[in-house]
């Protein structure tokens, strides 16, 4: 049975969807016509039940929406050497994305990565809550601007959250920066000293667990 409040904020109410598979499946259904903009293949969350740390990005990027798998690409290899760093291993993680397609504009034969908006981030967020709640992780770990909005419901910069512990439905919740940032500075000093501020966050985030 396909849940009714797709786009509503987490709450007390029982669910219609008794586990990730029977979640996965009525996502399928509900999301079968993609939106515009979007490409056709939803791309789901993967790792363990009960893990120590679930981590949330933005959206597939155009390696993961080929592969069908969520950080499988550049992205997705900055964050495996960083758990690693961190003394994390990608197995004990939950990783999925805030939204669960990739966005893009076709530009000749490449497709170039669009942001999605804020109505993009509503329409996926009463999904997340409920692979959040049948994940049921002790602590999460927001990965960018966008899995941070998703996760509060509001637009929030990361400057502001980055150092705290916030709390989230009983459970506890991070806010770092996502593995493409990293990707996209060019300054040698810059990359490193983000990289390493990256690394803390998650070493932080898994001791908390």
């Amino acid at each position: 049975m396909t849940p009714k409040r797709r786009d509503a904020p987490l709450t007390d109410e029982p669910s219609t969807c008794g586990s990730l598979t029977a979640l996965y499946d009525a996502l399928a259904e509900a999301d079968s016509s993609p939106r515009e903009g979007f490409s056709d293949r939803l791309v789901l969350g993967e790792g363990p039940r009960h893990p120590r740390l679930m981590l949330v990005g933005e959206q597939p990027g155009h390696e993961e929406d080929e592969v069908g798998r969520p950080f499988v690409g550049p992205a997705g290899r900055m964050l495996d050497a960083s758990l690693a760093q961190a003394g994390i291993e990608r197995s004990d993680v939950f990783l999925t994305n805030a939204v669960k397609r990739f966005k893009f504009s076709p530009r000749g034969k490449r497709r170039i990565h669009e942001t999605p908006s804020a109505r993009d981030i509503q329409h996926y967020r009463w999904w997340l809550n409920e692979e959040i709640r049948l994940v049921d992780p002790p602590v999460l770990v927001a990965l960018g601007a966008t899995a941070l909005h998703a996760l509060l419901g509001k637009r929030t910069t990361l400057r502001s959250v980055r150092d705290e512990v916030l709390p989230w439905h009983e459970r506890a919740l991070f806010a770092t920066v996502h593995p493409s940032f990293l990707l996209r500075l060019r300054d040698e000093a810059d990359r490193k000293r983000e990289r390493a501020q990256f690394v803390s966050d998650l070493r932080k985030a898994a001791q908390y667990g």
